[in-house]
């Protein structure tokens, strides 16, 4: 999808930017389950979602400012939050209403539909602990992300409190290619993890593959566990342990807080919908 090319906002356009390659879109399921979940809730009003793609933060802020130049929008919506994140100061300068979503513990406005990117890492490591699994390392999305460094630092205090070695972390980018590569540096290295966690779908079945290459059995010799639940988690041989979010339903948590926004009614606090363990084949007891 990409940007209208008719008359001015006004009927509850809502913009959402990703700044991620398209090939990479396309193998992850996430944003489709994301949009139709604020569409779902939009319709209703006769809004809809300008969805558009770019590759760099750069091209994301050029087209806040084209959106808002044209008045082609109502309202934007800022994924991918990151520590030292520009977009809501140059929203507010631009004039263009934005609801954030994602994990946010900066200042209530603009105002945020938050995720809790701790708890669920902690839960994974409790249950890896349970089948005796003592190193555990991370494949990551983007350092600079909020929501990369909230689970990063939980991972490491689960272990700590689990009175495990400290974790091994390696940056990924979400893609197919850095899950397959970084799980085969993992594999060789010493000592070697016995459990990996990924922070989406599309590198935990990429890293399913390279242990199949490398000849190590899942779950006999390692344990795998994605952070997004998907129909490519549910397919794989074995199926792919997953944290799973209802993303369809945050997509609507969203849609509703922005409807608040743009009516200019009392903005409630929102929280996007728990990460839950669902275990399946690729978890089980740490070899011996």
């Amino acid at each position: 999808m990409d940007e209208p090319g008719h008359g001015p906002a006004g009927s509850g356009r809502v913009g959402l930017v990703v700044a991620r390659p398209v090939r990479m879109l396309g193998t992850e399921p996430y944003f489709m389950e994301f949009v139709a979940g604020i569409e779902e809730r939009l319709a209703g009003r006769g809004g809809s979602v300008i969805l558009h793609l770019v590759p760099t933060p750069e091209e994301e802020a050029a087209t806040y400012r084209r959106w808002a130049d044209r008045r082609l929008v109502d309202a934007v919506v800022v994924v991918n939050l990151t520590s030292d994140d520009e977009r809501p100061a140059l929203l507010d300068a631009l004039g263009l209403p934005a609801v954030l979503a994602g994990s946010w513990d900066g200042p209530a406005e603009p105002p945020a539909v938050r995720t809790d990117d701790a708890a669920p890492v902690r839960d994974a490591v409790a249950r890896l602990v349970d089948l005796g699994h003592r190193d555990i390392a991370r494949v990551t999305g983007p350092a600079r992300l909020r929501h990369t460094t909230a689970r990063t630092t939980a991972l490491a205090e689960a272990c700590r409190s689990a009175g495990l070695p400290e974790p091994t972390v390696v940056e990924g980018d979400y893609s197919h290619e850095s899950g397959e590569r970084l799980t085969a540096g993992l594999l060789a290295g010493d000592p070697r993890p016995t459990a990996i966690l990924y922070d989406n779908d599309a590198m935990a079945v990429a890293g399913l593959a390279a242990a199949r290459r490398l000849g190590v059995p899942v779950p006999d010799r390692l344990s795998l566990v994605a952070w997004d639940d998907s129909v490519l988690c549910e397919l794989a041989t074995p199926p792919l342990s997953a944290m799973s979010v209802d993303v369809y339903q945050y997509g609507a948590s969203v849609a509703r807080t922005v409807l608040e926004l743009l009516d200019g009614a009392p903005v409630e606090p929102r929280w996007s919908p728990a990460a839950r363990f669902v275990a399946r084949g690729s978890t089980g007891p740490a070899p011996r």
